[in-house]
């Protein structure tokens, strides 16, 4: 992928030099860890509930794989895909909604850090938190992205970023309020169903600011959409739960299966329309 413009958001919040150094997700070996990265890479309702699981106290986390450059790099390219994600959601905000876009802020942090939601180790990944409007990222998981789980390529981080940025969206319209409700009335099968549904329409709206930017700054380049669509292959419930356990518990699905996640990412990149997005049981977008 190729930019035609270069705007650099303003929103990134760079805590790495004030990390929660030393500290690692205690009691997890090495298999638990990347399926731990996997299942929460994108999270977006409560991190907490992942979180809590993490003993911040365990042995000593490995330094960073990434160089000074290496680093400053990624830091770079997180701060365009923010800020294209920024002037896409607010052309579409006014558009479409009538309304203002409300940046979040980007946080990006190394071993842990402290959110709105909790403490989190490095291991959690990438996660957006609802109760301070902030997306937080680690960019050794860009890395571990690539070579470890086996989505290459810019366009795969990418799409994870705008998927983080989905779930801000989702607060900002108050899709992700009406969940947290009803999580506290429905059975557990039940809010299963609206984590799906969540994390499935997040995966739209990352495709649909790809459609919209690759209209305006963002240029597309042969592999690409391969790129994003094996990402979020990469993270559907039924492929994680068959690596893990060897079979499918449908019915503890809180992502979506591969298909599904691949399906409502093309579904918003080739319509750029994010009310083509509306998931049920989600309440429709107003």
């Amino acid at each position: 992928m190729k930019w035609r413009t270069g705007r650099k958001s303003e929103n990134i919040e760079d805590r790495r030099s004030s990390g929660i150094s030393g500290k690692a997700a205690g009691g997890i070996g090495g298999v638990g860890i990347l399926l731990l990265l996997l299942i929460s890479m994108f999270l977006g309702v409560d991190p907490g509930q992942i979180i809590q699981g993490i003993d911040s106290t365990g042995a000593s986390s490995p330094g960073s794989q990434m160089s000074t450059e290496e680093q400053n790099e990624s830091a770079d390219f997180v701060s365009l895909v923010l800020g294209d994600t920024e002037a896409t959601w607010s052309d579409i905000f006014a558009e479409d909604l009538g309304r203002t876009y409300i940046e979040p802020k980007l946080v990006l942090f190394t071993g842990g850090v402290q959110s709105a939601c909790g403490q989190a180790s490095s291991q959690v990944g990438p996660f957006y938190c609802p109760s301070d409007q902030k997306v937080y990222l680690d960019l050794e998981f860009l890395k571990e992205l690539q070579d470890r789980l086996g989505a290459t390529g810019d366009f795969a981080q990418a799409y994870v970023i705008s998927h983080e940025v989905g779930h801000h969206v989702q607060t900002l319209t108050g899709t992700l309020q009406y969940v947290d409700t009803m999580n506290k009335r429905v059975s557990q099968k039940e809010a299963n169903e609206l984590s799906v549904a969540l994390e499935l329409q997040a995966d739209c709206y990352a495709g649909v600011w790809a459609n919209r930017a690759s209209q305006q700054d963002l240029v597309l380049e042969p592999g690409d959409v391969e790129e994003g669509l094996n990402a979020a292959s990469a993270v559907g419930d039924d492929r994680l739960q068959k690596q893990s356990q060897g079979y499918v518990v449908p019915d503890s699905f809180t992502h979506g299966t591969s298909a599904q996640r691949v399906a409502s990412f093309r579904k918003g990149l080739e319509s750029g329309d994010m009310y083509e997005c509306d998931i049920s049981p989600l309440p429709p977008v107003k």
